[in-house]
């Protein structure tokens, strides 16, 4: 099974046991966090929206780390104006520790006796 989550307005596809980089979550170090997942796949189906409530995803924050080193050089050709930046992304490790799809919800016997009905009707004009 696999989720779609959003953080930081940006959208991961996980699994569980997935380490994923994200953006710096305000937690500590060993903390645990529940995530909302977009979408819910795996087997023959997705799960959309409209199924989703009830369904979580949990992770673990393993780090805090900071990324790569990104220089920006400004320049203007003719003249004396050159500018020097850089920064580190800061960013944190977490690792999914499971997804779990809320309970399906039984169908009342009076509205699938309906629905049985109604398909044996389509059938007959059909055939």
């Amino acid at each position: 099974m696999y989720a779609v989550i959003d953080i930081g307005g940006k959208q991961y596809r996980v699994e569980k046991g997935d380490d994923v980089i994200v953006d710096r979550l305000s937690l500590a170090e060993g903390k645990t966090v529940t995530l909302k997942p977009l979408l819910l796949g795996g087997g023959k189906r997705a799960v959309t929206s409209a199924e989703l409530k009830g369904s979580r995803v949990k992770a673990r924050v393993e780090e805090h780390l900071l990324g790569k080193k990104i220089m920006v050089f400004k320049y203007k050709p003719k003249t004396t104006y050159r500018r020097t930046r850089g920064h580190r992304s800061r960013l944190s490790r977490i690792t999914i520790q499971s997804i779990t799809a809320a309970p399906a919800k039984k169908k009342p016997e009076a509205a699938a006796k309906t629905e049985n009905e109604e398909k044996a009707k389509k059938v007959e004009k059909a055939g």
